[in-house]
C-alpha cells in the first residue's frame, strides 16, 4: 500500500505500508518564502516517525534544516543531491548520502533512486520503491529531456509528483526555473504512471516579491489537471490539499 500526503509545497509524506518518508522539507516562512496555503505539519518536531527523509536540493524552501533540526531522530537517514550532505550534517544529523543520477541507496524499506533534474543549482529528483509500489517525486526541476528516461528506468510507476508552477525569476528577465502545467502534462505522457498529483504550485514570494522578484502561475494544479486529460487520459489526476491522505 502506498499513501501519498501533501505537507506544503514539495513537502510530501509518501508512506510504503508504514515506512513513511518525507521529501523536501518546508515548515518555516521568510518575507519572500511564502508557502501559500495551509501547511498539514505545523513543525517538524511534529512529524511522524520516519524511515527517511529526501532533499533534492539545497534552496531554502525545499531544505528548511534550521526547523527540521526538531525532529528528534538525529539518526534519520537521509538522500540528499551531491553537496549537500555536509550541510545535513552540521545540522546534526548523521545518516546522509548522496546520491548522483541513477545511483541508488536504501531508506528502511525504501528503495531511492536519484534521476535527472536541472533548476539552475545542483539538483535531483527520485524515484522510490518499496511495498511493491514506486513513485517518482521531481522536486521542482525543468522540463529536460533526460527525464524520458525515466519511462525506460520503471516503466511501471504508480505515482508522479510533479511541479507545475512554472516559476520564473524576473530581476533574470524572466528566466524560467521550474516546469509549468503544459510541460509537465508532456512529461505525465511520458511517465505515463496510473496517477499523478501536482506540487510546487501555490508558492508565494509575498506581495512585493511576487512583483519584483518571483513569476509563477498559482493556477498550475488546474492547468496541469486539464492537460494531462488531453495528453494521457487514463493517468487519473489528484489535486490534493495539504493534509489529505491519497491511498493507492
Amino acid at each position: 500500500m502506498l499513501t501519498v500526503t501533501r505537507v506544503v509545497h514539495a513537502s510530501v509524506l509518501l508512506d510504503f505500508g508504514g515506512a513513511r518518508i518525507l521529501t523536501d522539507p518546508w515548515f518555516s516562512e521568510t518575507r519572500f518564502y511564502r508557502h501559500g496555503e495551509p501547511r498539514a505539519i505545523a513543525n517538524a518536531a511534529d512529524l511522524p516517525e520516519l524511515a527517511g527523509i529526501v532533499i533534492s536540493h539545497g534552496h531554502y524552501d525545499h531544505c528548511d534544516l534550521d526547523n527540521l533540526v526538531e525532529y528528534p531522530d538525529k539518526a534519520v537517514p537521509f538522500a540528499v543531491v551531491p553537496g549537500l550532505a555536509k550541510k545535513v550534517r552540521a545540522a546534526g544529523f548523521t545518516n546522509v548520502v548522496e546520491l548522483a543520477p541513477w545511483q541508488s541507496t536504501r531508506l528502511g524499506p525504501v528503495e531511492v533512486i536519484a534521476a535527472p533534474a536541472s533548476h539552475g543549482v545542483p539538483e535531483v529528483t527520485f524515484v522510490l520503491r518499496a511495498d511493491g509500489h514506486t513513485a517518482y517525486f521531481g522536486a521542482d526541476t525543468l522540463r529536460i529531456d533526460e527525464l524520458d528516461e525515466i519511462a525506460g528506468r520503471f516503466p511501471d510507476l504508480d505515482l508522479a509528483l510533479l511541479p507545475v508552477n512554472g516559476l520564473r525569476i524576473r530581476p533574470a528577465f524572466n528566466h524560467k526555473v521550474v516546469m509549468d502545467a503544459e510541460e509537465a502534462a508532456d512529461l505525465t505522457r511520458v511517465l505515463h504512471p496510473r496517477i499523478a498529483v501536482p506540487i510546487h504550485y501555490a508558492f508565494s514570494s509575498g506581495p512585493l516579491g511576487d512583483r519584483i522578484i518571483t513569476k509563477g502561475d498559482r493556477r498550475g494544479a488546474d492547468l496541469f489537471r486539464d492537460a494531462a486529460a488531453d495528453r494521457v487520459p487514463d493517468t487519473a489526476v489528484h489535486i490534493l490539499p495539504t493534509g489529505q491522505p491519497l491511498t493507492l
